[in-house]
């Protein structure tokens, strides 16, 4: 596979972390950081600092993004948020459905795949989230446990469509927890799910669709993840919250 045919993303998922003014700080602090960066860069940060968040980025290259979005356009869902609500704002990426969300928020393989069609829908990239935990790991089921959220969530999603939808492997068992699948471990998954597009969409298809890892991938061993073949990017939880240590996982990603 190669690397040169699909973008490399970096996304930070700032989850339950900052105000607007500490949003503001971290924003101003690592922007001149990343000004000269050789991947995609985008933060994901809580819905009370998208207007920051977007006015501060504004001309840069740095994208901004939401942690979730409801999959009903309006309508009696109280404490929910639309995905038109975010293109309106001017929100260009959501994650969708983060282990988090499933763990804690009962998400299912069918209430991700219908918030990814409406983000679809509504014109935003979505960064779809899969992965196995580590039950699912010890009990040698990781490929099937991949193969049924992927094929669900991606189930009416046309090839053409499918390049607003990055992926993103996160072993449920490496999230918040300072555990991290080796280099290798990691870049098997990924290239099983590039198989697996490729079964679904063909080569060229899965060749230029860009597959982050997401599970503790820190200023340290960013280098290593990103450095097998089909490791695209990251989705960064806790180093995102500090602006040296998101550069340099942005640095490494663009080597």
């Amino acid at each position: 596979m190669n690397k040169t045919k699909r973008p490399a993303v970096i996304a930070g998922n700032w989850k339950m972390n900052k105000n607007r003014a500490e949003a503001a700080t971290l924003i101003t602090e690592l922007l001149p950081l990343v000004k000269d960066a050789g991947c995609e860069v985008v933060l994901c940060t809580p819905y009370t600092d998208l207007e920051t968040s977007l006015a501060l980025t504004e001309g840069t290259g740095v994208k901004i993004g939401a942690e979730n979005c409801h999959w009903a356009e309006s309508g009696a869902f109280t404490g929910e948020i639309s995905a038109e609500m975010l293109r309106e704002l001017g929100v260009q990426y959501v994650i969708i459905g983060h282990s988090e969300r499933r763990q804690y928020f009962g998400e299912t393989d069918e209430t991700v795949a219908k918030r990814l069609r409406a983000a679809l829908n509504a014109g935003l990239k979505g960064i779809l989230c899969v992965g196995e935990t580590l039950e699912q790991r010890e009990a040698g089921i990781t490929e099937e446990v991949i193969a049924i959220q992927v094929k669900k969530a991606l189930a009416g999603v046309t090839a053409e469509e499918l390049r607003r939808v990055i992926l993103a492997y996160e072993p449920v068992w490496a999230i918040g927890t300072g555990r991290t699948a080796t280099e290798e471990q990691a870049g098997e998954v990924n290239g099983f799910i590039r198989g697996l597009l490729a079964r679904l969409y063909g080569e060229a298809v899965a060749e230029r669709t860009t597959i982050q890892y997401g599970g503790s991938m820190n200023a340290k061993n960013a280098a290593g993840l990103l450095a097998q073949p089909d490791i695209d990017g990251g989705l960064i939880g806790g180093a995102s919250l500090k602006a040296p240590d998101f550069a340099a996982i942005v640095a490494a990603a663009g080597r």
